[in-house]
């Protein structure tokens, strides 16, 4: 008898909508190729591109752009098992991807499951004791979880993490090279800021000062003209 774990791992398995050409090819998840620009990848997710948010524009220009997958009003099982994307560019070129699975999608399915069903389209994963991915271009801010699988080349790296403050999984897929520019850019455009920091200060009080003086200045000639006594 089949079992309702083991049919939604069938199900899982199945959506991944990776056609089999493209098995054990790490260089893309789904439709989505990694060095594709910015265009391509908001016409592809049919999404508008300037949704897209700049994060860091000075050495190198990091954008990031998320996605939701159309999602059927029903509950059915064959649903898209992907919540959430959100990709991240390199000078325009697409570096990496944050792939959040459903919950629902997922539930009751364990690591060996997960592992099972992605190994179907990637091939033999790793199971890296103690590594940690972090996957954040945000200023200040890394997102980090356990690997709990990985999957890669010499390129290309495909890593699942089960979320440690939310029952769900992810996985975090790049490219090895423009992923490495793209974290040195990222240092290097936080250093910047930091730097900056106080010159940016106080241009931004001489500037509210020079806002304030002549929203005074504007009301001290209107009262002037209209004042009675």
């Amino acid at each position: 008898m089949i079992t309702a774990r083991n049919l939604a791992v069938s199900v899982f398995c199945a959506l991944l909508w990776t056609p089999l050409i493209y098995a054990q090819d790490l260089s893309r998840y789904r439709e989505f190729q990694f060095g594709m620009n910015l265009p391509a990848v908001a016409k592809q997710a049919d999404v508008k591109q300037s949704e897209a948010r700049s994060v860091h524009q000075r050495p190198a220009m990091i954008q990031e752009l998320e996605w939701r997958p159309q999602r059927f009003l029903s509950a059915a099982p064959q649903a898209d098992p992907v919540k959430d994307i959100l990709f991240s560019f390199y000078n325009g070129e697409l570096f990496r991807m944050v792939v959040n699975y459903d919950p629902d999608r997922t539930q009751g399915l364990t690591n060996d499951d997960m592992v099972g069903a992605i190994s179907t389209t990637y091939g033999i994963a790793t199971r890296p004791a103690g590594k940690m991915i972090s996957f954040s271009s945000a200023q200040g801010y890394s997102e980090t979880e356990k690997v709990v699988a990985r999957w890669e080349d010499s390129q290309y790296s495909f890593n699942l993490f089960r979320s440690s403050y939310q029952p769900k999984f992810g996985m975090v897929v790049f490219s090895k090279r423009l992923d490495a520019l793209a974290r040195l850019a990222v240092v290097e455009a936080i250093r910047r800021d930091e730097k900056e920091a106080p010159q940016r200060e106080i241009e931004r009080q001489k500037k509210e000062a020079q806002e304030t003086r002549a929203t005074e200045e504007k009301a001290r000639l209107a009262n002037k003209a209209n004042f009675r006594p």
